[in-house]
């Protein structure tokens, strides 16, 4: 980041597909240094309403055997292709981080604002891996919500999954897309008189 620009992060944030992230994935002290960035997010309360699953090697296999199997037990009939589409949804990028939610019901902080807490760590997350020198995707799909795949996963149940943040070595430059007009979403409030 040139000091010119201290926007240049956010200025040219883009999300790598998945399956455009490949080999060599952040080491250790690389993705530890993108989470404890990534944790330093607006907290109302000091709750921490968010922790993270680290998936890499065999274990990103097992998780998309595990999908695909569900998505036959949950349709006998579904299409082949969209079986093997879920078998494979972690292979791809090295590094998985699960970014999941942790709420606190009844507490004077309002659920909404611990789930905001935990999608905002998703989004540092992204920022810091491409900070880094690494590409990255946020992902949710059917299993973010899916019931079977949080107790795969070893979720309580105040618990629920905020994201996948798939993490690796882009394959390809992302391009460019159109961003939304922000003279388009900016309008000046008034009173009523």
């Amino acid at each position: 980041m040139s000091a010119s620009n201290p926007l240049q992060f956010l200025d040219e944030r883009r999300s790598i597909p998945s399956k455009q992230l490949g080999e060599p994935g952040p080491d250790a002290a690389t993705l530890r240094r993108m989470l404890a960035a990534a944790v330093r997010v607006p907290d109302h309360g000091k709750l921490v309403p968010f922790r993270f699953l680290h998936l890499h090697g065999p274990a990103r296999q097992h998780l998309g055997d595990a999908l695909a199997a569900l998505t036959l037990q949950r349709d006998p009939d579904a299409p082949a292709a969209a079986v093997e589409k879920d078998r494979g949804r972690f292979a791809h990028a090295p590094d998985i981080i699960v970014v999941i939610a942790r709420l606190t019901p009844g507490h004077k902080v309002p659920e909404q604002e611990q789930l905001l807490t935990a999608g905002s760590v998703c989004f540092a997350l992204l920022q810091a891996a491409q900070a880094l020198g690494f590409g990255a995707q946020w992902l949710t799909a059917w299993m973010a919500y899916d019931a079977s795949v949080a107790r795969l996963l070893g979720l309580a149940d105040n618990e629920r999954v905020v994201g996948f943040i798939h993490i690796g070595t882009a394959k390809l430059e992302a391009p460019e897309r159109e961003r939304p007009d922000v003279d388009a979403l900016l309008a000046e409030w008034q009173p009523e008189s």
